[in-house]
């Protein structure tokens, strides 16, 4: 999950690394999202920081959490995880 703030927006470049990591790993086993931490009282730790946030859960359970678009690190965290 991208956690964003409505000021700056969902990360646009990591869209790509994420399409190309289910192109390659199968459109069944990765599923990417986007939510406004402004708007849902749960992200409300991720509000007011100006970097992006990448959130990673498995069976419901926050499994890893990835801060700034470090794409090298989120390919990594996303193989790990799968």
């Amino acid at each position: 999950v991208d956690v964003f703030q409505a000021w700056c927006g969902p990360c646009k470049p990591v869209v790509n690394l994420f399409q190309k990591i289910r192109n390659q790993v199968g459109s069944d086993l990765l599923h990417f999202a986007v939510a406004e931490a402004d708007s849902i009282d749960a992200l409300e730790k991720y509000r007011g920081q100006c970097e992006p946030v990448f959130l990673f859960y498995r069976g419901g359970e926050l499994v890893a959490v990835v801060r700034g678009a470090d794409a090298p690190l989120l390919q990594k965290t996303i193989l790990k995880q799968l």
